[in-house]
């Protein structure tokens, strides 16, 4: 597969790339190095498996995979005590294991190297760079909302530049809430002496019951190791308002999670309301449009597939991972 190539399948299922050029010329390095930043914080989900599935393609693409758990992020949002964090993280990494990144996937702690003396001189220079409406800005979709901010908000965007800096990451990847605080990174380094990553930034997947995110602590998602019966109760009661396809949390899980890997996905239903149905995306798309497909039908189908797509995982997870 040549370089052109490559940044084509890099590109489905993505938002952007900031910037292509650049990437064409991280790709002629033998092994480029791309991360993602997790906080440890609670279950690891359809939104988090967004992300993990684009990695999967970039370490079949030839590059190291690189997952910080953000356990000290973590902390300064407020996620839980050090020691809680601690645990979450460990019952993360096993997650992303069951997901099926390869077993060169780096896993580190940013508590392994966040108080070494050269990351905490990068932090105070571009503490003097970084205005602090900027750093309030790049957390809006971050953080939780806050009318009495902490000075830990603003030192979070911060931390999270200088990882990149200090991971020597070719590509930093990660949902549309983490681009102004990337933006940041690439504007900023420069300015200390360090090299900028290229940034790839993937969609989010709406809520469960229709938020514009989907969120372990907002209890909206959909767990990469929930039972099968979770799945199916989640599903069945989410929301999917019929004829309606932008913002329907059922409709993007099926274009990031079935139209990938399959063609179509199988509606099945009875004959009196007029048989099984093998749909590909847009075919979907204006069935649903045109309120020609019951969104119960189409419910039923997707916790089939997810039930299936996530069997690997809930596997893995019963075998290696026990909460103790």
């Amino acid at each position: 597969m040549n370089i052109e190539e490559k940044i084509e399948l890099i590109q489905e299922g993505t938002l952007e790339i900031i910037d292509v050029d650049e990437l064409k010329e991280k790709l002629e390095k033998e092994q480029p190095i791309a991360y993602t930043g997790y906080e440890p914080s609670g279950k690891i989900h359809l939104g988090h498996a967004v992300t993990i599935m684009k990695l999967k393609q970039l370490q079949k693409l030839g590059f190291k995979i690189k997952i910080l758990l953000a356990d000290y992020h973590a902390f300064l949002n407020g996620k839980g005590t050090v020691e809680e964090i601690a645990e979450t993280a460990e019952y993360n990494k096993k997650c992303f294991q069951g997901l099926g990144l390869g077993e060169d996937t780096e896993y580190i702690l940013g508590s392994s190297f966040q108080t070494g003396s050269e990351y905490t001189n990068d932090v105070y220079q571009l503490a003097t760079l970084t205005t602090l409406k900027r750093a309030k800005r790049s957390m809006d979709q971050v953080s939780r909302h806050d009318d009495n901010p902490k000075v830990a908000s603003v030192i979070y965007p911060i931390m999270q530049t200088v990882d990149m800096a200090a991971l020597e990451v070719d590509v930093a990847l990660g949902g549309m809430e983490q681009r102004k605080i990337q933006m940041l990174a690439r504007e900023n380094l420069p300015r200390i002496g360090k090299e900028a990553p290229v940034c790839i930034h993937t969609p989010l997947i709406h809520g469960l019951d229709g938020d514009d995110k989907m969120s372990s602590s907002k209890g909206n998602y959909i767990a990469v190791d929930d039972d099968e019966k979770t799945i199916k109760d989640k599903i069945k009661k989410s929301y999917c308002p019929k004829g309606e396809v932008e913002g329907n949390p059922i409709i993007e899980i099926a274009e990031h999670f079935v139209y990938p890997y399959h063609e179509t996905l199988l509606i099945e239903r009875p004959e009196k309301f007029g048989g099984n149905l093998e749909l590909s995306k847009d075919e979907l798309c204006t069935m649903f449009d045109n309120e020609e497909l019951h969104p119960m039908d189409l419910k039923n189908a997707i916790a089939k597939y997810l039930i299936e797509f996530f069997r690997p995982a809930r596997e893995f997870m019963a075998e290696n991972y026990k909460d103790e």
